[in-house]
């Protein structure tokens, strides 16, 4: 299985940015490529979405997840609760081992096959190996800093990679930025 990565978001009065860094892990030890782009841009550039888990897992994800945006025309929070809602029931689905966040400038949530759809109380979240450090990252910039949510993820990002060993610093960042900034 290829997987091992790390996502962090933030979303603040500027924007919403997230980040995520290059590294896919085979196994428990081999590092089988350090570049690769783990979030997008989906429903006409206004919601972000990134992956943590199996590769093959979160790109079948990723395609239901849009197909639910659509459908729902960019509503977030309701393409969020339907996909869960198949994920969870659907028993191929199921057995799909990643987890997704996705975000806009309203709204941010962490989505599991399990059913569960998370708001972070204080509009950072990270997920993925290296996601604790990359929270704990998030949460002091948040408070101590006045930095554009961007920099922030990239910058948790870049502490995650210092201590987590499925974490590099091959950051990739997209970023929705407020009205006016």
């Amino acid at each position: 299985m290829l997987d091992g990565t790390t996502i962090a978001a933030c979303k603040t009065d500027k924007g919403t940015a997230i980040a995520g860094d290059g590294q896919i892990t085979m196994g428990q030890n081999t590092i089988f490529k350090q570049s690769a782009k783990k979030i997008w841009k989906l429903y006409k550039g206004e919601v972000l979405a990134g992956f943590a888990g199996s590769v093959a897992d979160a790109m079948t994800l990723f395609e239901r997840f849009e197909h639910k945006l659509e459908q729902e025309k960019g509503n977030l929070s309701k393409a969020s609760v339907e996909l869960a809602k198949e994920w969870r029931s659907d028993k191929v689905l199921r057995r799909l081992e990643a987890l997704l966040l996705v975000a806009n400038l309203d709204k941010m949530f962490i989505i599991s096959g399990s059913g569960e759809i998370i708001e972070p109380d204080d509009n950072v979240a990270a997920i993925g190996s290296g996601g604790a450090y990359a929270l704990s990252a998030l949460k002091m910039l948040s408070k101590h800093s006045d930095l554009a949510p961007g920099e922030m993820a990239c910058e948790a990002l870049n502490t995650a990679a210092e201590i987590c060993v499925y974490t590099n610093s091959h950051i990739s960042v997209e970023e929705l930025r407020a009205q006016g900034d």
